[in-house]
Order: C-alpha cells, then structure tokens, then sequence
C-alpha cells in the first residue's frame, strides 16, 4: 500500500515521520467544505469503467449484495409454504388460462394467472414470470400501447408458461383493511405501502415487497411439474421492467431477462416500488441490469421516452460487460419509435429473442403474434368480489409481521463460540457495509500535513484526510509527544465528537482536557475538527436515501477513512488497525461503534441514547435505513469482537445482550465494558491506556 499521506507524510506504524508540506494554509484562512451534489432518480449516471472480466465480477456482487440489502432481503427470509391455489382453468385454441393464488408471506395474498400451452404434450415447458408496469388495470390492462394477456397468451402458443402477477395494490393483491376501496380503485393504494418513515429503519419498502414477490413467483414456476427449470425468464414494461432486472440481477435461476422501456441512463424509477433506500447510491439502473451478465437479455427501448438513448448509451455500456465475459452474442439492444409502451412491435422483438434461447428456434424472427381476445376482467380475477380470505392481514399487521420476521433473524445469529462469530461476521459484514454505505477493507486514504510545528510542548500538525485526492476532506488536528514526528508513532487516539466546526483551528492553540491528558500518557492524538461534508437536506423527501448517503453514513464513512490514514500498516494480508484507538462523544460515540471494525479499540459515549425508540433513530445525526437489521448499533460492534470495546453513558434502553454474549462466547468479556453512566475523563484514559496491554 503506498504513504496514504504522499509526499506531504510519510507513515510508520500509525501517524508518525511528519514532513511539511511544500503548501501551507494561511493561518486562520477558513477550509472549503465541499457538500456532494444531490442526486436524484433523474440525475444523470455514468457506468464505470471497468476494465476486465475479474474486475466486473467483483463489482457484480457488490450489486447482487446492495439490491437484497437495500430490499430488506438479507439475510433472506424462510421461504414459508406458498399455499398456492390454481383453479378456474378455460381453454382456448393453442393455450389454457388459470387463476392463481400464492402467499409470499403468511396471510399476504399474490393474485395471477396462469397461461400454458395447450395440444403441446406435457412439457416440460420454458416459463415466463410477467411482472407489469403501472396501468391503471395492472395485469388486466389490454390497449394498444400494452398488453400483459396478449404477450401471455402468446408465449402460451408459442409453447412456453407465462405467469402474470400483480403489483402490490393491482387487481387481486390487497390487504384485509382495503375491503371499502372499490376494485377499481385498488391501484391507488400501491404508493402507500409502508410510507411511514419508521420503516426505512428496517428496510421494509414497496420495492422490497415486490422484489419478495417476484422471488416467490419463481419459485411457483419452478414448483410446477410442466415447466423446464432450466428455462426460466423475466420480462416487464416500465415498473415490470425494473422488477424485471432486479430479479435478474438477484436470483441466478433466470435463464434469459428483457427488461422493457426502464433500463436508462437518466430516470432510475419514480415510484415507491423503484426505490430501495440505498439502491442507487453507488450503482444505477445499468449496472443492476449488467449483473445479470453473461445470461441472455434484450433491451428494449423507445424513442418517446426516457430510454431514447439506449442506441448509444446505455447498451453499448453493457455491451462491453458481456465482452468482457466473452458473452457479445447474449444481449441485444432495441428501439422503436413510440412511446412508453410494451406494444406489438416490442413485444414480437421479446418472442424473437426468447425463442432463440428458450425454444431453441433457430428462426425465432417469423415468430409474430397472432389475433387474440383477451377474457373479461371477472374471469381472471381471483377475488372478484374484493373479499380476501378471513386469514388475510391489513397493511399494519403484515409490516409488523415482517418486522418480527428481521427481529428474529438477528436474534438466531447469537454468537455461541468461536465458529460462530465467524459465520457471524460472514453473514453480517456485507449487511454493515451496505446498509453503511462503506467500501471495506478495500479502501484508500490520502492525507496531507500543514503547519508542522511545535505547541505546548508537544509536535503538532493540522491534517487534510481524504478517500481520493479529489474528494473532499476531513480536517484534523494532530499532537505528538516530543521526538515522535522522526520516528514511528505510538498508538494514535482518534477523537471525534458530533459538531462539525466550519472554521479552521487557532494554529497557535495547544493541546488541553482529554487531548492533553493522552499525549501525557505517551499517546499520540488526532482530534477530528471538520467532517468532510455539512448538514444534508431533508433525508426524508424525494427518495433522498436511495439516491444520497445520510448524515450518519457520510460520518462512518470519514470515521472508516481516518482510522486508514491513522493506521498505515500493511502486511500481506492487506491493512491491519493495530494502534488506532477511536474515542467518539455525543452521537459520534455511536457513530464510533459503527465504525468499530476499522480500530484497534473503541470509546463511545453512548449520550444516552434510547435504542428501543424509533423516532429517536429518525433525527437527523442517527438516521440509517435498516440500521435495524443489523443489531442497530450492535452490529459493527459486534464485528469489531474481540478488540477491547468500552462503551458508557449507555442509559437504561440501550440493549447490548448479544455484543455481551458474543463476547463472552470467545472469552473476552474482559476486554468490554458497558456502563450505563458517563465516565469521567480521568476514567476514560485510564482504559485507554490499559486497552493495548
């Protein structure tokens, strides 16, 4: 790893070695805070640059991980009994039609229908899940622009299973609570799913329901006995066709994909079932598409809306992905000149494409639709009266069931031994990195030092601390006893506390209280005075936390960034944090904790928090969605076992039964200590200075 300091600070064993940089800031000359852009579903996206086929798969399962952590899917729920009901079966010429009902969730009921071929023997068949785009119809919509039966239908002739199912809110899929919406009105109730702001905290979305319905809808296909596991696929319009490369880019059982008129550069989605918290920080609709690659997928575009460009942008960009992966032959790329739509030309460009990989029809082009009439309404609904089964839930009881669902998956991770913390940290550090927004280990830190000097006794230095030589910067102050700039640094302490100072610190100030006290026990101190970006917008409007990191997950992320620069080891194994010890008061104590991982030792001052409070997790420093399915703030502490922990001034709500037990477990409860009080300074360097004995 090079001096993440560069020619401005050479490293030793933590910050040590200090050189003066050729450029000095003017005393008092107040920093620049630069504050990111903030993006939104139509901000514009480039697709990264990747350059080889190692490079992509390794990016890929970042992806695969960021969709299921951002759906509330990881780990992934027990697949309960589906208690699929298929019945009302009418047959017509060259296919059948059925209704069907599943339960992804116990008392939470999917409506679709069933289409098979018909004087084609018994299969086995390719199968098709039909996921549709926002009509006001849902699956029952049949105009010009689109048709769910008519493709369905077709697909049946052509002699493969499609399987139609609704949106949440469409047609059959409801809850027991809607039963005075009339059923034509039902639409109107999928953007309301799970909007209280509680629910982010667990990721519990429309987005992560249907994603959970599709899954499940798979794994109703493959349970029939006349389909062709093998010959899986996906295709949907607009909100079907995210779900549609979602599915894709989660679940490897799809053997072929064609996302239709979604895949875009530009719109990412603008409806509560297109945006995951957290989905598109780093990634977007592209890149989840490409990680369905090298499987068979067909883009299909049109020129009226926001996949215009796919021609020139967004398919020449996975394009080189499947090049990558010596897959050219597996991805086309359309567009036709309409508007949004899943029209008859879109549509006959989908059977061409399924026919070859699925049907293996080695002229798949003269495939075109034939006439078809479409059933009325009333026999293809499977609840026409708008009565659900008595055991159906209300909205309110199904979030609170999938709430208990995340609880006790947490609880079944409890660390026994050993072994266990292991396979803890296995299932556990992807859900912290994600949810985080944080690349670990693999991470780069650059720092430059200014004002190298003596104070107070002490030698001393103002810090630029940064992922990038581009990104904006944390500004640090660090304090050395005497003799230790020309020689390798003792332990360093990392302080932080939750303000975020915009003006430069008195050059001339010298060390006192807590810092002082530390550099008297030979410690070396890096004090925290700007974080690298200021206070956001509202984190709650416009899908901010799907597009834009939280307060919380920017200050992990500069916490992650510091403890690198402070620890500049490396061995062959990569970076290792064995004398960084990282101090955090009020909510950057907490904070701290979620950073844990990244130091040798953590204080944090727990200000009392009340974790059993929703809204206390709502303010603006302490908002992270799905904070909740990784422990809350047990979980980086958890991962961070068994490296010395002290956690104080906890108060009376703030659980720590399984950080203790895992712990215990590995013998080392005596390297953590929780106390519910503050402890005094004096306290405080005491353990810090015990900590690395």
């Amino acid at each position: 790893m090079r001096s993440l300091f560069g020619p401005a600070l050479a490293l030793c064993v933590g910050i040590g070695c200090l050189v003066p940089s050729a450029q000095s800031a003017e005393p008092g000359a107040p920093p620049v805070q630069q504050q990111p852009a903030v993006k939104d579903l139509d901000t514009p996206r480039e697709f990264p640059k990747i350059t080889s086929r190692e490079e992509w798969q390794a990016r890929a399962k970042e992806i695969r991980e960021q969709v299921l952590v951002s759906c509330g899917l990881w780990p992934m729920p027990e697949k309960t009994p589906l208690q699929a009901y298929v019945f009302g079966k009418i047959e017509r010429e060259g296919y059948s039609v059925e209704k069907v009902c599943l339960q992804p969730l116990p008392g939470f009921y999917l409506g679709g229908n069933l289409y098979r071929p018909l004087g084609r023997g018994k299969g086995p068949f390719p199968a098709i899940l039909n996921p549709h785009g926002h009509w006001n119809d849902g699956r029952l919509a049949d105009n010009k622009d689109g048709s769910i039966a008519a493709r369905c239908i077709s697909f049946a002739r052509q002699g493969m299973i499609a399987f139609s199912y609704d949106m949440v809110g469409y047609n059959d899929t409801f809850f027991a609570d809607d039963a005075n919406v009339p059923a034509d009105k039902h639409y109107l109730r999928h953007r309301q799913f799970a909007t209280n702001q509680v629910n982010l905290l667990w990721n519990i979305s429309l987005m992560g329901l249907q994603t959970w319905d599709s899954i499940r809808a798979l794994d109703f296909l493959e349970s029939l006995p006349d389909v062709n596991r093998k010959l899986l696929a996906c295709t949907g319009e607009s909100g079907g066709g995210t779900q549609t490369f979602m599915l894709g880019a989660v679940d490897d059982r799809l053997a072929a994909q064609a996302p239709v008129v979604m895949v875009s550069h530009t719109m990412q989605g603008g409806c509560l079932c297109e945006n995951a918290p957290g989905l598109r920080v780093e990634y977007s609709n592209m890149e989840i598409a490409a990680a369905a690659a090298p499987r068979p997928q067909m883009l299909v575009a049109a020129t009226g809306d926001w996949t215009k460009d796919t021609l020139t942008v967004e398919g020449p960009a996975l394009e080189h992905i499947y090049q990558l992966l010596d897959a050219r032959d597996k991805l086309r790329y359309v567009r036709f000149d309409f508007g949004h739509n899943y029209n008859q030309t879109s549509r006959e460009a989908v059977y061409d494409w399924f026919g070859k990989w699925l049907l293996r029809n080695p002229d798949s082009a003269v495939i075109k639709e034939e006439p078809y009439q479409k059933e009325p309404d009333a026999e293809l609904r499977v609840f026409p009266d708008g009565k659900l089964p008595q055991d159906a839930l209300s909205e309110a009881w199904l979030i609170e069931s999938m709430k208990e669902l995340r609880r006790e998956q947490w609880e079944s991770l409890l660390v026994r031994n050993e072994g266990g913390l292991g396979e803890f940290k296995r299932m556990m550090r992807p859900a912290w990195r994600h949810t985080l927004q944080i690349e670990w280990p693999n991470r780069t830190a650059w720092c430059r030092a200014e004002r190298v000097r003596e104070s107070g006794g002490f030698n001393a230095a103002t810090l630029k601390i940064s992922r990038s030589e581009r990104d904006a910067y944390v500004l640090a102050s660090y304090w050395a006893p005497t003799g230790i700039l020309t020689a390798p640094a003792p332990r360093v302490v990392v302080i932080c506390g939750d303000n975020n100072d915009a003006t430069l610190p008195d050059p001339e100030a010298k060390p006192a209280g807590l810092p002082l006290a530390l550099l008297q026990r030979g410690l070396a101190v890096l004090t925290v005075d700007r974080f690298s970006t200021g206070d956001p917008p509202n984190q709650f409007a416009n899908f901010y936390s799907t597009y834009n990191r939280t307060k919380l997950q920017e200050r992990v992320s500069d916490l992650l960034t510091v403890c690198m620069a402070a620890s500049s080891g490396v061995d062959a194994r990569g970076p290792r944090f064995l004398d960084v010890i990282l101090l955090g008061a009020g909510h950057a104590g907490l904070w701290a904790l979620l950073a844990a991982p990244a130091a040798r030792a953590v204080v944090a001052d727990c200000n009392q928090t009340d974790v059993t409070s929703d809204e206390e997790l709502l303010a603006p420093d302490l908002f992270c969605p799905g904070i909740r399915n990784i422990g809350t703030f047990e979980g980086g502490a958890i991962l961070a076992a068994p490296q010395p922990l002290l956690l104080h001034n906890t108060g009376t709500n703030f659980p720590s039964l399984l950080l203790r037990t895992a712990y215990r477990a590995v013998g080392a409860s005596q390297k953590l200590r929780v106390v519910a009080a503050r402890l005094p300074e004096e306290e405080v360097v005491k353990w810090v200075s015990q900590s690395n004995q």
